[in-house]
This record gives C-alpha cells, structure tokens and sequence, in this order.
C-alpha cells in the first residue's frame, strides 16, 4: 500500500544542466506541503525570454540545475490547513516570484515585487529554506496561497499562462499611469509577447493604439489581429516625424538597443515612456526637460493587480494568441524564441506532455 502523500511526491521536470541550455528530463522534490500552501498540478507553463536568460546563465547567477518557467497555470490538488481561497479542483495561476518578506512597505501594498528584502523568483532563487526555486516546465509545484492566483471562470488555462508575466508586466505600468481613458493615445514599441498585450489591453481600454516595428512583416497582424489602429514602421522617419506630439502614453516593449529621442518626440507635453524592455538607455534631455515628458520603468505586478489583470481579461474576454507546444520542443522553442520566431507565446502543454 502506497501511503506517500501527494505532497511527497517526484516532481517530473525539465532542467539544463549547464549554461549551454540544453534541457532534459528531471526528478526531484518539492518541499512537503504547509499549511499556508497550496500544491497545484501544471497544466501549461508559458515559454519566457527569462528562461533562455537563466538556462544558459546569461547573468552569471544560474544555479543547476534549473529548471526554468514561471507563467503557470494549473488546478489544486491539495490545500494546507489554513488555506480557505483555494480548494481542490480551483484552476490558478503562478507568476514570476514566490515569496518575499510579507512585512516591508511594498509587501503590506501589495506590491511584492519590489519587497524591500527581495522578492524570491519562481526558479533559479534561494528559497527561505534554503533550497533553490524550481519553475512550471514540471509536473505540479506548491506555493504558498498569497502567491497563488483564481484562473476565472471558462478562461481557458493555456491560454492564461501569458497573462502572469507577458500580460502583468504591461497592465501594470498602463494602471499605475492611468492609461485606462478612453480616447487617449498610445505606442506601443515591439510587437513581442509583452508588446501584444499591450495592444489588447490598450484596445480594451478604449485607446487609440499605433503600433511601431522595425519590421513591415507585422503590419497585418497588428491591424487585423490585435485591432491596432496604426501601424508605423520605425526606422522611416517621414512616418515618425508625421506623428510628431501626438501620443499621450507610449508603453517600450523592445528589448533590443534603440535610440529613444525619435520616441520621445512622439509624446505630447507631460507625455509617459514606460519601458518594460531591458535595452539601454540614449537620450537628449532636452525631449524631457522641454516637453515635460517622463521616463519610467516596471517590472511585473503585484499580487493585487495581477488578480485584478486575470479578473479583467475573464470579465473583457482578452485572450493571448499562443504556440501551444510539448515539453518535448522546448528546446527548439527557446531557440525560436531567441530568434524571435513566435507569434506571439509559446505555450507547454505540460498535462498532455511530460510524462
């Protein structure tokens, strides 16, 4: 008689080894379920720019193995003792951290993510009892209930993983700066995974929304897909200089180095830049100082506003468009990924693969 509890369990995962970023199968354990957890079967895990980072050790703090993912969606398979948000059966989603000090300022805001003490990441972090965090590309994970989030109702859950990192890290910025008035305008900088969210959530939002590429290539999906407004080729300057103090908000996806003055010129008098890209920063002052324009930056969201974001997109009908793909491509999908070859996330179908 088998009497192991499903807390107890191996964990069936994917993992590299080493910084080449080859992944293969993986066994290990995750810690015995406390009171204050909940223990969730993945069902899907999306595919992140942040898993080829750690994978192939490109900030020189990787910990392998690693196993990588952190937009995960799944459904409860047991509860601790205090536990009363969540009971088995729920469908729920994990984001990008899994703890953090619960006590600091930004804590008691509910704005975990940039907790004082350091909020501790989905994988690849150095949990409170000392063991390293391990991401969705397995079969279930437990985390305690605050980092847990309720998939609504009829919300397909491969169609969710997205929203906890692609979909957050815009809807967070667009929030906090009041981007949700109907009639504004915004640019939306790449067309990515995070750059597709955007356009949505601005479309649902009632703005008006220019898309800017580099890359002609998009134009139809921006206007006919994602409901764009405008789409605007970046690099040709007659099209830009057209659009010249027209924008109110522009939201930079791009991760790739670019120059930021052409952009800032796009901004109305008081207008908001919001990077969410991790691309260096070049600019002439002078398109602050005599626009009073503002710079800012963002990392996902907090765990109020990430329900918030998932309750909305249930409420909105909002959806991703996904890849969805076996745990058995991953390794073809971070390629594909690096070479920007996915429209416009993939996702694992982690139920149905990994075995």
């Amino acid at each position: 008689m088998n009497t192991q509890s499903a807390s107890e369990e191996y964990c069936l995962g994917w993992a590299a080894r080493d910084a080449s970023g080859v992944l293969s199968p993986y066994k290990f354990s995750r810690r015995v379920l406390g009171c204050d957890d909940v223990s969730l079967k993945i069902t899907h895990c999306g595919v992140c720019y942040a898993d080829v980072v750690w994978t192939r050790n490109k900030l020189g703090d990787s910990k392998y193995p690693v196993v990588p993912g952190h937009e995960i969606v799944g459904i409860v398979k047991e509860v601790g003792s205090n536990v009363h948000r969540f009971k088995i059966g729920d469908h729920v989603g994990v984001g990008t951290y899994v703890n953090s000090c619960k006590d600091c300022e930004y804590c008691n805001d509910r704005l975990e993510n940039y907790c004082w003490k350091r909020a501790i990441s989905t994988f690849n972090r150095v949990d409170e009892d000392g063991t390293i965090t391990k991401g969705g590309y397995s079969s279930y994970m437990v985390v305690h209930e605050r980092y847990c989030y309720v998939i609504p109702d009829n919300y397909p859950l491969a169609l969710a993983a997205p929203l906890l990192c692609a979909g957050i890290t815009v809807y967070s910025p667009m929030m906090r700066h009041k981007m949700n008035q109907p009639g504004k305008y915004l640019g939306v900088i790449g067309l990515g995974g995070l750059g597709h969210m955007a356009v949505k959530f601005g479309k649902a939002f009632g703005l008006n929304v220019t898309v800017f590429s580099t890359s002609i290539s998009k134009k139809e999906e921006a206007l006919n897909l994602l409901g764009a407004d405008r789409f605007v080729v970046s690099s040709d300057q007659h099209q830009m200089e057209a659009l010249a103090k027209s924008l109110d908000y522009i939201v930079d996806t791009a991760s790739g180095n670019h120059p930021f003055d052409p952009y800032l010129s796009l901004l109305k008098t008081a207008g908001i830049l919001v990077l969410v890209g991790a691309s260096e920063i070049k600019l002439s002052p002078l398109n602050l100082l005599m626009g009073m324009r503002t710079i800012c930056g963002s990392a996902v969201g907090g765990t109020k506003e990430t329900q918030e974001m998932l309750d909305f997109c249930g409420t909105h009908k909002i959806y991703p468009e996904i890849e969805t793909i076996p745990i058995q491509y991953a390794n073809e999908a971070l390629e594909r990924l690096i070479n920007r070859d996915v429209k416009y996330r993939f996702v694992i179908d982690i139920e149905n693969s990994l075995k």
